[in-house]
């Protein structure tokens, strides 16, 4: 994890209090909601009245979130997500057939744009100037470039992509539940797939410091709270008929199928995604309920040098389990 800064402000440290679980029922009730959550609810029912009859719509949630180490936010703990995945699997699901609600992370990537937000290269990197000063996209790219904003542009003008940003670990949470009970309606034709690297501890809003915290203090000791486990609620309460997919990556991998397991028994949702923090580009194993063994997903390396994603197979291998649940459904009423 990483400190990062935003803007100023005074305090003390945040470590005499011990820590303790905190009730997810209770979070909402002593942590403030993003600015923009009256907007997302608007939005979000407005894009589902959109849609027509019988459409499957994924929730895709994407990139890290940041846990503010004062109230009056200057450091903050972040994590490593550019929400790489996120993006390309938001971009094979719209191919797909999809309807789209891409809950990310604010400066994160973002489907189809992803492809100019790298860290070396940034957008004028694909522009020039023409001899009569008019800016255009370099010739070597073109092709690319107006493919991306041709796709970006139907799918958003026609209604079948939605965009919600999310800074926080709390604008996070309050944003996931107030869409997933809005697409709770849906049953089986919603699909949750949460690829959004969560903090795993936080510190409660009433026993932050207000202010910045002061370095002339002398060290920093931090004491913090895990963070509750939302994929009870969401699976039980929010939406307990959608299929839900969850991601679980390690370093270790004694670790990997053991936690995915007990997650499926603890939870009972329908999958979890494991993958290995040094392979996950090329490799992920699929867990479910039904079964003992994990369904691997693999490219070489060769494809991916070559360009291609692994979620093009992720994505299809899920649409196919979404859609078998769908039909079963439609059979067992």
């Amino acid at each position: 994890m990483s400190l990062g800064k935003t803007h100023p402000s005074e305090a003390v440290s945040p470590c005499a209090e011990s820590r303790s679980v905190i009730d997810p029922d209770t979070y909402f009730d002593h942590n403030q909601p993003p600015s923009n959550l009256e907007w997302a609810h608007t939005a979000t029912q407005a894009f589902l009245q959109h849609q027509p009859a019988n459409q499957r719509v994924v929730l895709i949630t994407s990139g890290g979130t940041t846990v503010p180490l004062e109230n009056n936010t200057v450091r903050f703990v972040d994590n490593f997500s550019q929400g790489t995945r996120g993006s390309c699997s938001a971009e094979q699901f719209l191919a797909m057939g999809y309807a789209v609600i891409f809950l990310y992370r604010e400066k994160s990537l973002q489907p189809f744009n992803r492809h100019y937000s790298d860290s070396t290269k940034g957008l004028l990197s694909y522009l020039e100037l023409s001899p009569e000063g008019e800016v255009r996209v370099k010739p070597e790219w073109a092709d690319r470039v107006k493919g991306d904003l041709r796709l970006y542009q139907q799918y958003v003008e026609g209604g079948k992509l939605l965009m919600i940003n999310f800074t926080t670990l709390s604008d996070y949470l309050f944003l996931l539940r107030e869409v997933s009970l809005l697409l709770a309606h849906l049953g089986p034709l919603a699909m949750f797939y949460l690829a959004a690297a969560v903090s795993d501890f936080f510190i409660p809003s009433h026993i932050m410091s207000e202010h910045k915290i002061q370095s002339g203090n002398g060290d920093l000791t931090l004491r913090m709270n895990q963070v509750p486990k939302f994929l009870g609620p969401l699976v039980k309460n929010w939406a307990p008929e959608c299929f839900i997919v969850s991601f679980k990556l390690e370093t270790d991998p004694l670790l990997l199928g053991p936690k995915a397991k007990y997650a499926l028994k603890k939870y009972g949702h329908q999958i979890v995604i494991a993958n290995m923090l040094n392979t996950r580009k090329f490799q992920v194993w699929l867990f479910t309920r039904e079964s003992d063994d994990a369904f691997l997903i693999q490219i070489t390396k060769e494809q991916l040098d070559a360009g291609r994603d692994i979620e093009q197979d992720l994505v299809e291998e899920l649409s196919k389990r979404h859609l078998q649940l769908v039909e079963n459904t439609k059979l067992d009423v």
